[in-house]
Formats: structure tokens, C-alpha cells, sequence
């Protein structure tokens, strides 16, 4: 037996409900948006502008990817762009179909999520390189299905894999989710603090 098959039979069923070709399933979306940022470092630049009303992890996760975040004070709605990285952070969006070509849109599955459990996240994307580079980085540089002993290991991973039992509990939702979700709601002002004003950011 395969204790990861069913992470794989969760991505297979989450790729087939989003439209994207590939999905990468992670501990959190926060990883999920470093290991994005990480990938495409420094191509897009060395900034990012995110809004700065918005959950506090993100800009930490751009600073752990070696990029500078920049707040802007914007609206936004059940997801937004890190400018000008095709990135995406999707947190408060999911709904089938909801895949843009070319794009690395990062989700969450967290227990306040639309699809819920007690952890979780995914980047989904249509890059065959990238997606063996995440698949390797979330599982600390190694190759699935390698023993340790014979991997030759040749790049620092994150220990970000998400564990069957959360992969189990997401397939089994995601099967009884709606096709159409609507985008959660709320003020921003009511959910976020301005980033820009807390001291870690200053």
C-alpha cells in the first residue's frame, strides 16, 4: 500500500474541479504561495506589491522567497495578484473552473475555507517543470518514492508535504462540494490589519 496515493488521488480531483492541469498539494497556502514566489525568483523582480489589508503570512512568505513586499491600499475580493508575479493568492476563492492559464494560483483549505479541513493548501498551475520542482521542495528536496539513502539530494526543500489524512478528508469534501462557490465575502478593514503599520514590515 501507498500511504500518499490518496494526496495524489486528491490533486487528480482537484485538478479535474479547477480546470488546472497540474495541482500541488501543500501543508497551508502560505507555503504554497512561497514555494511560488521561490520558483519564479528573480525573473519577475525584486519586489512585490500585494494589498495591505490582507492576511499577515503573505508578506512573510515573500520575504522567506528572497522578494521585498509592497503594500498598496486596494479592494479586493476572494483573490488577488502579488504584481507582477503571475501569482495568485486565492485564500477566500474556490470554485470549479476558477483556473487561469499561465498562472500559479495558490489556495487554501484551512477550516474557515470554502473546501475545509484542519490545514491545507495547493498551487495550481500548467508548468511541467515547475511542477516537479514543487513537488521535490515540499517534501525537503527529495524525490518521491526515492529512499532517503540513495537520493541525491541537490537543493534545500521546505517540509511542507500535506499528510494523507488531511488529503482523505479534502477528497471526500471535495466530492460533496458544489460546482459553484461564491468568493467569501466581509470587510477588509474588519479582517486585516494595514500590514504597512506593523513593525515586522517596517
Amino acid at each position: 500500500m501507498k500511504p500518499y496515493q490518496v494526496t495524489r488521488d486528491f490533486e487528480a480531483a482537484l485538478a479535474k474541479y479547477t480546470g488546472a492541469p497540474f495541482a500541488v498539494c501543500l501543508n497551508s497556502c502560505t507555503a504554497a504561495l512561497l514555494l511560488a514566489v521561490q520558483y519564479l525568483y528573480p525573473k519577475h523582480g525584486p519586489e512585490i506589491e500585494i494589498p495591505a489589508r490582507t492576511y499577515v503570512s503573505v508578506p512573510m512568505a515573500i520575504i522567506h522567497a528572497g522578494v521585498t513586499p509592497m503594500f498598496w491600499n486596494y479592494k479586493w475580493s476572494g483573490a488577488y495578484q502579488l504584481k507582477p508575479y503571475p501569482v495568485w493568492d486565492c485564500a477566500r476563492r474556490f470554485t470549479s473552473g476558477m483556473y487561469i492559464a499561465g498562472q500559479f494560483q495558490c489556495v487554501s483549505f484551512a477550516a474557515s475555507k470554502i473546501l475545509a479541513a484542519e490545514q491545507g493548501g495547493a498551487i495550481l498551475h500548467d508548468n511541467e517543470d515547475a511542477d516537479a520542482w514543487f513537488r521535490r521542495m515540499r517534501f525537503d528536496g527529495r524525490t518521491e518514492g526515492v529512499d532517503p539513502l540513495t537520493d541525491p539530494i541537490k537543493e534545500f526543500g521546505h517540509h511542507v508535504i500535506m499528510t494523507p489524512s488531511v488529503a482523505a478528508q479534502l477528497l471526500l469534501r471535495l466530492h460533496h462540494l458544489p460546482r459553484h462557490n461564491p468568493d467569501m465575502g466581509g470587510d477588509l478593514e474588519k479582517l486585516y490589519p494595514d500590514l504597512s503599520t506593523l513593525p515586522a514590515f517596517r
